[in-house]
């Protein structure tokens, strides 16, 4: 098994949902970047696993911790001194009764102000999606350069045919340049001409489409610009490359933007 690896595909499903803010998104990205520069051997605090696992819908999860924690444990003199007081005298007792109380309110008052913060910031970043209609009977919203959600449906759609820079997991700087000017194009390509989205098959085993097992439970579309596939107009402006599946797997996802 890979847990490092299960997590990040969990993430990268994640981040094509429609419903996370731009902190959430931001956050998700950091911790993937982390997870694939370390190997999977990045060291994570508490707080950062209660809300990936907030994010992702396992509240219920959090003792299950498949990578190593990164915690703290105090000395053992400092162990001696918090956890084994001495009990010769009533005063020492009542002492250490009244130093514990302290710690534990202390410590109450300090995850009320955390959350208090989170919560600003959370509410400092929330952005509004930009909805854009691809017809008379069809609204979306565009997540990234090939990547759409249809108002009302539960996962994404991947427009097949070609493979934009990555926005939330990029290998580099320029990837992730690009990728933001691949998903800003788009948008400007579909705000300003007349938009066809159509729906087509995945590359999938037979049975898996719509599951997890295929494309992340993401549909699978073409989208035309005034009757011109969108990707045809990124690969010619250099913000996408070719990318043609078979009838039930892909090829390696072309990603050339961080080669040397």
């Amino acid at each position: 098994m890979d847990p490092a690896g299960n997590l990040r595909k969990d993430i990268e499903a994640a981040l094509h949902r429609q419903n996370l803010t731009a902190w959430q998104r931001n956050f998700l990205t950091d911790i993937h970047a982390r997870l694939q520069r370390s190997g999977g051997q990045a060291r994570l605090s508490d707080k950062q696993w209660q809300k990936i696992f907030e994010i992702l819908g396992r509240r219920n999860n959090v003792t299950a911790l498949p990578l190593p924690l990164a915690t703290s444990r105090p000395s053992r003199h400092a162990t001696k001194r918090l956890f084994r007081p001495r009990f010769g005298r009533a005063g020492s007792r009542l002492r250490w009764r009244l130093r514990n109380l302290a710690i534990g309110f202390l410590v109450v008052a300090a995850v009320a102000v955390s959350q208090q913060a989170f919560d600003l910031e959370r509410a400092q970043f929330q952005s509004t999606s930009v909805t854009l209609r691809a017809s008379q009977t069809q609204e979306f919203t565009v997540t990234d350069g090939d990547t759409v959600h249809i108002i009302g449906d539960a996962a994404g759609t991947r427009l097949v045919g070609f493979n934009t820079p990555e926005v939330f997991s990029p290998g580099c700087q320029l990837e992730r340049q690009l990728g933001e000017r691949a998903s800003s194009r788009l948008k400007e390509l579909v705000t300003n001409g007349n938009a066809r989205l159509t729906k087509v098959a995945c590359a999938c085993t037979p049975g898996a489409e719509g599951t997890s097992a295929c494309n992340y439970g993401r549909s699978c579309g073409i989208l035309r610009i005034d009757g011109k596939d969108v990707g045809s107009i990124l690969i010619s402006e250099g913000l996408a490359v070719p990318f043609v599946c078979g009838k039930t797997g892909c090829p390696p996802t072309p990603r050339p933007w961080c080669k040397a």
